[in-house]
């Protein structure tokens, strides 16, 4: 049977944080090539097909924060559930470096056959789990790798993402991981803002829920010691900023 494209975590937790994973999975679902997008296996582990690590920061995250969790269960190279569904990237045929066999000839019936069975039960259930109470509060968690190819290494540790139309939790969190001491922190870094039709323009920005996307560098969290180690870390800072934010 057919894994559904979502899981949902701690469904019953009473608070008000929710936890989104965009890019948890680097799996190819059976009914796509049989199970592969004509890529090696050591292309699939790489940041191209998911977020290494994030599902198991947003776990542990949603945890101590009283949270339920969304993460997907497919690879961003099936089809991306952070674009919108006119994005061009929405199914990506090349990528950093990496020509995706099963995309490159992928047709407008691909894409939207892909829609139909991932991207918008995804959608969906976000928007059920943000209804879910008045006050709903969204963080993102993502991971980005040290170094694309051909570029200079990245620094940051983390980054924190935000749209200028709607800075009133991200502010507040860079301000309190700055007071760290300890940290290379990116004010939209390693990517700037968000791109219109997103997870977070549309389950945030469109209903006005106080929001944050939180970019860790992957190799911080390679691990399962790594995952526990900055949820444990971020999850005070992050209710500590919704206080100073008074949201």
């Amino acid at each position: 049977m057919t894994p559904p494209p979502f899981v949902v975590e701690g469904a019953a937790r009473p608070g008000r944080w929710l936890v989104t994973c965009d890019h948890a999975s680097n799996r190819v679902p059976d009914e796509i090539g049989g199970g592969s997008l004509g890529l090696p296996e050591a292309e699939m582990a790489r940041h191209i097909a998911w977020d290494v690590g994030a599902a198991g920061v947003a776990r542990a995250l949603a945890a101590r924060l009283d949270g339920p969790a969304i993460l997907t269960t497919f690879s961003r190279l099936v089809i991306d559930p952070n674009r919108g569904e006119d994005d061009p990237t929405l199914l990506m045929k090349l990528y950093d470096g990496t020509v995706i066999p099963a995309n490159r000839d992928a047709d407008a019936a691909e894409t939207a056959r892909r829609l139909a069975a991932y991207h918008r039960p995804y959608h969906d259930a976000l928007a059920r789990l943000a209804a879910r109470r008045p006050d709903t509060v969204i963080v993102a968690v993502h991971s980005f790798t040290p170094c694309l190819k051909g570029r200079a290494p990245r620094p940051w540790h983390l980054g924190v993402l935000y749209d200028a139309r709607d800075d009133r939790l991200a502010r507040p969190l860079l301000a309190r991981l700055r007071a760290e001491g300890d940290l290379c922190v990116g004010d939209n870094e390693p990517y700037s803002g968000h791109l219109p039709g997103d997870a977070i323009d549309r389950h945030a920005l469109a209903q006005g829920r106080p929001n944050v996307l939180i970019e860790l560098r992957n190799d911080l969290i390679a691990d399962a010691a790594g995952q526990q180690a900055w949820a444990a870390r971020l999850a005070p800072l992050l209710d500590r900023a919704l206080a100073d934010a008074q949201l």
